[in-house]
């Protein structure tokens, strides 16, 4: 009868053996794993920066598109076909954060006369609205009237004490005639019967805060105070935040002094054209284009004269990742217009947005044949 071979099992050596394998193994799974979710956090990143860019400037540009619309109503000075010496012409810039209460006509003649304004600090009684000012922020303040009538598909409702635009087709009334106000609104459609819509006023303001949600949570945003009816006044809104990362607003502006022709603009002459039996060229009205180097306006640096004549925005976007990402470092610098940031150390990714906008609005009623 022969006896069962005693069983062995694993020696201490290759338990050892064994264990280190799996240690390696281990490890190196767990290091494709790190890697691959830095990766992931990397990209998820990145793709929220471009993400963040775009939206930004998409709606910078969709705003300013609609900057100078009245609903049909053009300035006098802008308007070709007045044989007038224009008496609408902004003899002061309008306010900007004021309570509609306090506005004398001259505001208002400036406030549709001057579609879009720029500051590089705080403007003129906006310290209330713009708070945490970015180091490297503009404030962008865009005019015009809403582009829906109040009560009609998704537009809201007419609200009594509200700031509306009414303007007058009507040939027994003056052909310049309009409302601004928060009452005040008889005038009529071109059958002289049916009074004219409103529109509601709008202005938008742009800035960019220094923080996201707390002071000094160190999270750039894009925020926005728009104009509004609140406790009984009309007036700019606390502005509400918009876009996380965010870090610089840069706005250039493109001025049209001079018309197609080569003269100089002037509004304190009638129109005065090249070809009169035609009515082409004017001489001493532009033509929409922006002429020469566009202009940066400082602490409120440009004047009346160059923002009624703005036709273009030239907009620079610098937006940083949500995060920041271990070891990165970069040497890149960003050409903000005028201005150049960079380079940073502080391990967040970063990309410029640069677009330009024109004001359709202001450029085409001054184009001519």
């Amino acid at each position: 009868m022969r006896r069962a071979a005693p069983q062995r099992g694993f020696t201490l050596v290759e338990m050892m053996i064994a264990v280190t394998i799996g240690l390696l193994i281990m490890v190196g799974v767990l290091t494709l794993y790190l890697n691959l979710r830095r990766t992931n956090d990397d990209m998820a990143n990145t793709n929220s920066l471009i993400e963040n860019g775009r939206f930004a400037v998409q709606l910078l540009q969709e705003d300013l598109a609609h900057a100078g619309f009245w609903n049909g109503y053009i300035p006098q000075f802008d308007d070709l076909t007045s044989t007038d010496v224009p008496g609408d012409v902004p003899l002061a810039l309008p306010p900007v954060c004021g309570d509609f209460s306090t506005w004398t006509l001259a505001d208002k003649t400036a406030a549709l006369g001057i579609a879009v304004q720029s500051f590089s600090a705080v403007p003129p009684g906006c310290s209330g609205i713009v708070t945490n000012l970015a180091a490297n922020s503009d404030v962008l303040v865009i005019r015009h009237v809403d582009t829906c009538v109040p009560g009609v598909g998704n537009c809201e409702a007419l609200t009594a004490g509200k700031v509306y635009f009414q303007l007058s087709s009507c040939d027994t009334e003056p052909t310049t005639s309009y409302v601004l106000d928060t009452s005040g609104f008889t005038l009529h459609q071109r059958d002289c019967i049916t009074l004219a819509e409103r529109r509601t006023y709008v202005t938008d303001l742009y800035y960019v805060r220094d923080y996201a949600v707390t002071p000094g949570d160190g999270i750039p945003t894009l925020m926005r105070s728009q104009f509004d009816l609140s406790g009984g006044d009309n007036a700019q809104q606390a502005a509400v935040p918009l876009i996380e990362g965010v870090e610089a607003l840069r706005v250039e502006l493109g001025v049209d002094n001079v018309s197609d022709s080569g003269g100089t603009v002037r509004f304190d002459q009638a129109v005065i054209w090249a070809d009169e039996s035609n009515k082409t060229s004017p001489t001493n009205r532009g033509d929409g284009s922006a002429d020469g180097s566009f202009i940066h306006c400082g602490s409120g640096s440009c004047t009346v004269a160059e923002l009624m004549n703005v036709v273009e925005a030239k907009l620079y976007v610098l937006v940083r990742s949500r995060a920041a990402t271990s070891g990165y470092t970069s040497d890149k610098t960003y050409a903000l217009g005028g201005s150049t940031l960079g380079p940073f150390t502080d391990g967040y990714k970063r990309h410029l947005f640069t677009s330009s906008a024109a004001l359709v609005n202001v450029s085409r009623r001054r184009q001519t044949p």
